[in-house]
């Protein structure tokens, strides 16, 4: 006997309707540009026409972010407001407001308007011509410091080189992706989240859209130096085995090295020359010591993230949703 559909019919009746698009923004501390950018995407979504949808979510803010996202879902039925229990991190924050999301295509941007809303029709126009993703590709980059910029130049070429999935250099998590291509990020379990990688990785047709990136409406960068080094060693662990591989020709190089020292020693010991001694045995072992340190800290890299996946603890926990259709 075949099981009842009638169940299965109510519901797809009952469910809203799939929104054409929506904007996920993770927002952490965002109360001063929250207003301006809930007027930009706005003024783009009605360009854009259709039915959309603007996730926000507040990633543990400590100012009136939540409280004002909370009155933009009151008073625009578009506006969903997501709250995790704490702050997550950019990453897992931004995962959060994926997970949410139904529209069919899906913009991901950040409230601080470094990347331009008003973008979104150039975005569109190019997916409708075929593409899977279309991702924001940075000519300048103003607002930020030479030390930012020439970091984050240094970063993207170095992963470049690191790692064999093709990662576009210049690019953010600025992008316009389909559907299918989200389903398949959300699949992904990584705790430690790349996602502009992540995306990269999937492949399909991505295609970029070259613009100047502008400095933020208000506030603060939320990614210092102790983060960007964090976010950078998630990047090259997800990514690459290089690392682990250069530790190991490390230590066959070192190997090398102790062994001619032994064989140095011996062979001094059996003409009976002078050796040095202090100086030499000191080198060596400062040498090979500080090698071995070197090696020992990229495996513990390595394996504590693989003790974080381990244990299966959720990516994020949501507080409160607040909005959407009623």
């Amino acid at each position: 006997m075949f099981p009842s559909t009638d169940g299965l019919l109510v519901a797809a009746m009952t469910e809203p309707s799939r929104p054409a698009l929506s904007v996920v923004a993770p927002c952490y501390n965002e109360q001063d540009a929250l207003p301006e950018f809930l007027r930009r995407i706005g003024a783009a979504l009605d360009a854009a026409g259709g039915v959309c949808e603007v996730v926000l979510v507040d990633d543990g803010s400590r100012d009136r972010t939540w409280e004002m996202m909370t009155q933009a879902a009151a008073a625009d039925s578009r506006v969903v407001a997501v709250r995790l229990m704490r702050n997550h991190g950019h990453q897992l924050a931004l995962t959060a407001g994926l997970s949410v999301c139904r529209g069919e295509r899906i913009l991901i941007i950040d409230a601080d308007l470094q990347d331009p809303p008003e973008l979104l029709a150039a975005m569109m126009t190019l997916m409708d011509q075929g593409a899977d993703v279309v991702y924001g590709q940075r000519r300048q980059r103003d607002g930020e410091s030479l030390f930012k910029r020439t970091t984050a130049a240094a970063f993207y070429r170095l992963i470049g080189r690191l790692t064999d999935v093709e990662i576009p250099a210049d690019t953010g998590d600025f992008r316009l992706m389909n559907r299918r291509v989200l389903d398949l990020l959300l699949a992904m379990p990584e705790r430690h989240r790349f996602i502009r990688g992540m995306v990269a990785w999937i492949g399909g047709r991505q295609v970029p859209l070259v613009y100047d990136r502008q400095a933020r409406v208000a506030g603060e960068s939320k990614y210092p130096l102790s983060k960007m080094i964090r976010f950078a060693a998630d990047a090259i662990t997800a990514f690459s085995v290089v690392p682990l591989m250069a530790s190991m020709t490390i230590g066959w190089i070192m190997a090398a090295v102790g062994i001619g020292f032994f064989v140095y020693s011996i062979v001094g010991w059996l003409m009976g020359a002078n050796l040095p001694g202090w100086t030499s045995i000191m080198a060596a072992i400062g040498l090979l010591g500080g090698m071995q340190f070197l090696m020992l800290g990229i495996i513990g890299a390595y394996l504590g993230r693989l003790y974080d996946q381990s244990k299966g603890r959720p990516l994020f926990m949501i507080r409160d949703i607040v909005g959407g259709p009623k």
